[in-house]
Parts: C-alpha cells; sequence; structure tokens
C-alpha cells in the first residue's frame, strides 16, 4: 500500500469513526427541541387574515411547544418581504412562516423573487381554508350565477369587477371565472380590499370576489347578493350559499388555503415534531371556534400533501396569470 492510500484510508476511517458521535449529537439537538423562543413570521401587517389565524395559533403552540412563540410581523411588498426573511433564516426549527395563496401566485407577478417558492421551503403543514364569495349589487340584474354568466354575454365589457389590486386573489379568482365561463369583465383595481368593497356597495363597480367574513354583514344587511362561493365546500360560516360548481360552473374550485413554511433544509425530524405539536394545537375547540368565526376552518396536512398542494397551484396561477395577460412586475 502506497503512503497516499494509506493516508486515505486513515481519513476515511476517521471520518466514520466521528459518524456515531454526530448522530448522538443530531438525536440530543432533537430531543432537547424546542430549547429557546420560537418565532413565527407573518409577512402581513396585523389585522389581516395571515394575521388572524397567527394570533389564533399563538398561544396554544407556546404551550404544546413548552417555549414562548413570538409573531413577527414583516409586512410589504405582497408578503415578500417577510417570506425572504423566513427564507434566509436559520434551518433550525426556531422560524416559521404561515403563507396563503399569494405565495404560489406571486412567482408568476414579479419577475425577480428573491427567494425560490420550491427551493428555499421546507412545507410543515395546511393550517385552514377560507372561503371568498362572488357578491354582486343588488341593482344587477342577477340573481344566480347563471344570470350574471348569460348578463354579461349580453353585454361584454359593460360589467365591472373589483379587486384588491392587480395580482391580488380577488383578480385572478375573478379571472379563472372569465376563462372558465367565456365571459368578460372590466377589471378595476383598488388599493387593498376594504376601498373595493366600498365601492361595490356604493354601486361604482359591479362585483367583487370578496372573503366571505368580510362580505357576510353586507350580504345580511341587504346591502350585497352573494352568488356563490369559491371553494371545493360550502363555507361553514355560510353553509346557505351554493358552491361555484353547485351553481353550475363545473370543475371551479378556489380554496384560501393557509400553511406552515419552514426554512429549506430544515431537518425532516425537527418538522416531523413540530407539525405534531401543531396539529394538536390545530384540533384544540377553541381554536376551531375562534377560525371559524373568521370564516377559516382549520385544516391539516403532511409535509408531502403541502408539498402537492405548492407545485399545482403554482402552474394552476401561472397559467391563469398568463390567459389574463397580466405583466410580470
Amino acid at each position: 500500500m502506497t503512503l497516499g492510500s494509506t493516508i486515505w484510508v486513515r481519513v476515511v476511517a476517521a471520518a466514520l469513526s466521528l459518524c456515531p458521535v454526530w448522530g448522538w449529537a443530531q438525536a440530543a439537538n432533537l430531543q432537547d427541541y424546542p430549547s429557546r423562543p420560537l418565532r413565527f413570521v407573518v409577512p402581513f401587517p396585523p389585522s389581516g387574515s395571515n394575521d388572524i389565524i397567527a394570533r389564533a395559533l399563538v398561544g396554544r403552540l407556546s404551550e404544546a411547544l413548552r417555549q414562548p412563540v413570538v409573531v413577527d410581523n414583516r409586512g410589504g411588498a405582497n408578503g415578500i418581504i417577510g417570506t425572504d426573511l423566513a427564507a434566509k433564516s436559520p434551518p433550525d426549527g426556531y422560524t416559521f412562516l404561515i403563507v396563503g395563496n399569494g405565495f404560489t401566485i406571486n412567482p408568476s407577478i414579479y419577475r425577480q423573487l428573491p427567494y425560490h417558492a420550491v427551493r428555499d421551503f421546507a412545507p410543515v403543514s395546511l393550517v385552514g381554508n377560507g372561503n371568498f364569495v362572488l357578491v354582486v349589487h343588488p341593482s344587477l340584474a342577477a340573481r344566480n350565477v347563471n344570470e350574471l354568466v348569460a348578463l354579461a354575454k349580453a353585454s361584454p365589457g359593460k360589467l365591472t369587477m373589483a379587486s384588491a389590486g392587480v395580482g391580488n386573489m380577488a383578480h385572478l379568482t375573478g379571472e379563472l371565472f372569465m376563462s372558465m365561463t367565456g365571459t368578460r369583465f372590466i377589471h378595476v383595481p383598488y388599493k387593498g380590499g376594504g376601498p373595493a368593497i366600498t365601492e361595490l356597495l356604493g354601486g361604482q363597480v359591479s362585483l367583487y370576489f370578496s372573503t366571505v367574513t368580510v362580505a357576510l354583514p353586507h350580504i345580511k344587511a341587504g346591502k350585497l347578493r352573494a352568488l356563490a362561493v369559491t371553494g371545493a365546500q360550502r363555507a361553514s360560516v355560510a353553509p346557505e350559499f351554493p358552491t361555484m360548481a353547485e351553481a353550475g360552473v363545473t370543475g371551479y374550485a378556489v380554496d384560501g388555503w393557509y400553511a406552515i413554511l419552514m426554512p429549506g433544509q430544515t431537518p425532516s425530524p425537527i418538522i416531523t415534531r413540530f407539525a405534531s405539536s401543531l396539529h394538536r394545537v390545530l384540533q384544540a375547540s377553541d381554536v376551531k371556534q375562534r377560525l371559524a368565526s373568521q370564516g377559516i376552518d382549520t385544516a391539516i396536512s403532511t409535509p408531502e400533501q403541502m408539498r402537492k398542494v405548492i407545485a399545482a397551484d403554482l402552474v394552476q396561477w401561472a397559467k391563469v396569470v398568463r390567459d389574463a395577460g397580466v405583466q410580470p412586475e
């Protein structure tokens, strides 16, 4: 055996001898996890849906993990700033992020995101689903979806559709509706959902795809008319509204999901342990009731199931953006 090969054998032997030590160290880290406070990144300002879910989970999650969980609101750039912060955090299980459908829309809207939606994140679990509802001004001569489609086709380019901004879920949910029904509305983007619903209430626009909880008080007051919800299932907070598929648009289903992600390369055992605690929290009756009051049904999934949801949504929304002619920024 040559001197070089002898040295190489010794190096390999030394490395192999360290493997049990490394394994014990990893096991010890997992056994101690979590051993310090965790950061819950919400990539939007307080009071939005993502923040509401985070606040509903944080107390119970702190109890389940036996460590403080601190909500860190990092709003801005349609969720990109906070999402990038989480992507670049250490993959040690101490930083996690809540995202919604916008996470899978942004890659089609923005040319140069500072992160990769698949490579830079490790899915943990689905946490909830929320419906959108198609609402129209009561003066509109359409009492159901079929009548709205007929009205739009009889007067192409006359009906106006509000949204909370170009590329927003309200916008793209409407674009998908138009694509599947062969209709065309004039898109009127506003700077947020508040102005959009206000203009619809005033009759300045014809229709809007709103979150159920925002629209429901106005529907009950007779100021807006609900035609259908967008999800695959009826909204638990308003089961009287049909789904879009039940209303006649076969195959249409847009669920406003919310999920927890960790930085990419976070070890699977840590994700599994965290997910186990998260799932227990999501099954607590007080958490379920609190979120249900906001029109959000709690839900759980495996990391792999969540990965498939993200992959499918990235493809779906890329097509909707492309077909709608939305120009990436």
